[in-house]
């Protein structure tokens, strides 16, 4: 009993989606029409981008890179800002909950050092809404966007159009954000650089790319996946051990859910309606307590306004704890660190977050993003 609390508490989202789809099951029984649910397609990037970036992990690739940039920090504001940046940027390649998982507990190791707990706290609270913020970039930054781009078969120019204005001034605002962290000296401790074996490094970047020339349909996704496979099986077993198969499952359910959804003509006609011109706002607000991954499952199945939905979404990731479960990560890691303050944690998130989320939603109502 003690292991499915456990597990529900650390998966709750996906026990969430079963459940959803599992009382839809019982209005739509399976047919052959359940084959039509499954996105195969999103799935397989989804598996192999994780499979790639955890190689990379494995190596220490991440490691490395952010102590050449700590070096370079002299003080508290420089280390946010470092940090910051370092969320921001490297989420578009390796998704946000990887940049998350990768750099919050290098912060809280260096924080170890300097004793300031309001800075650490305002730090990894900016990491978080960077890395939220900059996975909305490209089409492989999160999993949404994956799933929304492969849907609605957008172009890369209109991905691009629709997001990067509010990227940028999601940058601008995050980088002004940093300003309230002191100017006070401080010395950025860091690991020893650890040795990288070129061979690996090479062949994961061979999958990463392969990855991403499969997300712009360049390559098929079973060639890719046999790739990725094979690379793991070869180098190293352990990577399929750590890809994130609660998050494919989870996508599973919400298929059935919203293909079952979407058959029963009443609840399809009357989540028509309010989305209907509304596929921002609903977005984010439905993001709020569902988190922006499934909502844009759910609400996909019942808008053609693929462009609106994605800014939705991504900007929805903004707000609650529970809007990108990407947040509840860093919030693990820093209630499992020595000193942790939580309530406080989660009024400077709430603040900063909510902060965000209506500044970037106003403009974007308007027409300005």
């Amino acid at each position: 009993m003690k292991k499915v609390k456990e597990f529900i508490k650390s998966q709750s989202v996906l026990v969430i989606a079963f459940l959803a789809a599992l009382v839809t099951v019982f209005i739509i029984p399976p047919d052959r029409s359940y084959g039509g649910y499954i996105n195969r397609t999103v799935l397989i990037q989804l598996f192999c981008l994780m499979t790639a970036v955890c190689g990379f992990r494995s190596i220490g690739v991440f490691e490395n890179a952010s102590a050449v940039l700590l070096r370079k920090a002299g003080s508290v504001r420089r280390l946010g800002i470092i940090f910051t940046l370092v969320c921001f940027f490297t989420s578009m390649l390796v998704t946000n909950d990887v940049a998350l998982i990768t750099f919050v507990p290098l912060t809280l190791m260096v924080y170890e050092k300097i004793e300031d707990e309001k800075s650490r706290i305002f730090t990894i609270v900016l990491e978080t809404a960077a890395a939220n913020l900059g996975s909305m970039v490209t089409p492989f930054g999160n999993p949404q966007n994956l799933y929304i781009y492969d849907k609605y078969k957008l172009t890369l120019g209109d991905f691009f159009v629709t997001l990067l204005p509010s990227a940028a001034v999601s940058l601008a605002a995050l980088l002004l954000l940093c300003l309230i962290l002191p100017k006070r000296n401080c010395t950025a401790v860091t690991a020893e650089p650890q040795k990288i074996s070129k061979v690996k490094g090479t062949v994961y970047l061979g999958v990463f790319v392969l990855c991403l020339l499969t997300v712009f349909r360049v390559v098929p996704d079973w060639l890719c996946l046999i790739a990725a496979v094979t690379v793991a099986l070869i180098c190293d077993r352990k990577l399929l051990l750590k890809v994130d198969y609660g998050l494919l499952a989870t996508f599973v359910c919400f298929f059935v859910f919203v293909g079952n959804i979407a058959r029963i003509e009443s609840v399809s006609r009357f989540v028509s309606e309010i989305i209907e011109g509304r596929e921002l706002l609903v977005s984010a607000v439905i993001s709020q307590a569902i988190s922006n991954v499934p909502a844009a499952v759910m609400l996909s199945g019942f808008t053609d306004n693929g462009r609106e939905l994605l800014l939705g979404v991504n900007l929805g990731g903004l707000g609650t704890i529970i809007a990108s479960l990407a947040s509840l990560i860093s919030f693990r890691f820093y209630r499992a660190s020595e000193g942790a303050r939580s309530g406080k944690y989660m009024a400077v998130f709430s603040a900063v977050n909510f902060g965000l989320l209506t500044l970037l939603l106003t403009l974007a109502v308007v027409g300005i993003l």
